[in-house]
């Protein structure tokens, strides 16, 4: 039997490892496919679409913030896996009272890798979370500083930016950028909004709004002063097994950057 705490702290009491983990994060999903959990997970979001075949064989329970607490109850997980700020706090409360919940809270690199070193620990699972953390790490080192601001938005009608306090505005300054909002979590922005910050480039995520190449034209349009490039919303946004992808990416981007 173990005690321990979340990264919310809350404490949670696991009576052996468990064999029946429902995961209600995608990028943790990632994660627990990565550290070799096939038979162990049995519920996914249907958000969750890496691996593709679990995305097609698992459970689905629903969205991440719309959780089917009934599916998740009828599978017995004898562990599940939420994040703060991906879930909503009423469904986390009502599946602690069926099942032990660990929750993480994700807002900086040491944070995300914290989540994995804890995730092997439960899995039982220690050795391959430690070599990926050693990966991320050496992944991570030596990444070019150009120190231009960029405005990073995630949703658009309205336009909605990555600010301060996110674990995206965390990556962004580990990719050698400086995010030109000084506001907190995610403000809704007008175009006067943007036109004041006078970003070097505005990044258009692919998630969690399908910004897409026909959206480039159109912001250029309204931002002409400001470089528009469609990022991979994956690569700056998910903390789990897919940071061993997002350093060679930053590099990528900081290359295309370095000249203009």
């Amino acid at each position: 039997m173990a005690y321990l705490k979340d990264q919310t702290q809350y404490p949670i009491r696991l009576e052996t490892t468990p064999k029946r983990i429902v995961s209600l994060v995608p990028s943790q999903t990632e994660l627990l496919h990565y550290l070799g959990l096939e038979d162990e997970v049995v519920g996914i979001t249907k958000f969750c679409i890496h691996p593709m075949h679990w995305f097609k064989s698992k459970v689905r329970i629903g969205g991440t913030k719309k959780l089917s607490i009934e599916k998740i109850i009828a599978l017995q997980p004898d562990l599940i896996l939420g994040n703060k700020e991906e879930n909503t706090k009423e469904d986390i409360e009502r599946l602690r009272q069926h099942a032990p919940v660990w929750l993480s809270d994700i807002r900086t690199l040491d944070y995300a890798l914290d989540m994995i070193d804890q995730v092997g620990i439960m899995t039982n699972k220690i050795s391959q979370a430690q070599q990926l953390i050693h990966a991320i790490l050496l992944a991570a080192e030596s990444l070019p500083v150009i120190g231009k601001s960029v405005l990073y938005l995630i949703w658009n009608e309205p336009l909605m930016a990555v600010g301060k306090d996110t674990f995206i505005d965390a990556m962004l300054s580990s990719a050698g950028f400086q995010n030109a909002l000084t506001a907190q979590r995610y403000p809704e922005l007008t175009d006067s909004d943007v036109h004041a910050v006078q970003p070097d480039v505005i990044f258009l995520s692919s998630e969690p709004f399908p910004f897409s190449e026909k959206h480039v034209e159109t912001m250029q349009m309204r931002f002409p002063k400001s470089k528009i490039l469609l990022v991979d919303g994956e690569l700056f946004s998910w903390y789990g097994s897919r940071l061993l992808k997002s350093f060679d990416y930053f590099r990528e981007l900081n290359d295309s950057l370095a000249s203009t």
